[in-house]
């Protein structure tokens, strides 16, 4: 996951909403379509964790406040 953590959430958002549309094209094979899916399912869990590095940052802050 070494590549995933150098782009940003955004990126990878991005990235992710790319594969997204490119499952929902019927003409792909199945092969590329398990390629797509393995890569979306780990997009997907970077962005999770980034959103809960995220959450728990700001709840500190308001914790210290």
């Amino acid at each position: 996951m070494d590549e995933k953590e150098r782009i940003s959430f955004e990126d990878a958002l991005k990235k992710l909403e790319e594969i997204v549309s490119q499952l929902e094209d019927k003409s792909i094979t199945l092969e590329k379509s398990v390629e797509l899916y393995e890569e979306g399912l780990t997009l997907s869990k970077y962005c999770n964790e980034a959103l809960e590095e995220a959450e728990l940052k700001i709840k500190k802050v308001q914790a210290e406040e």
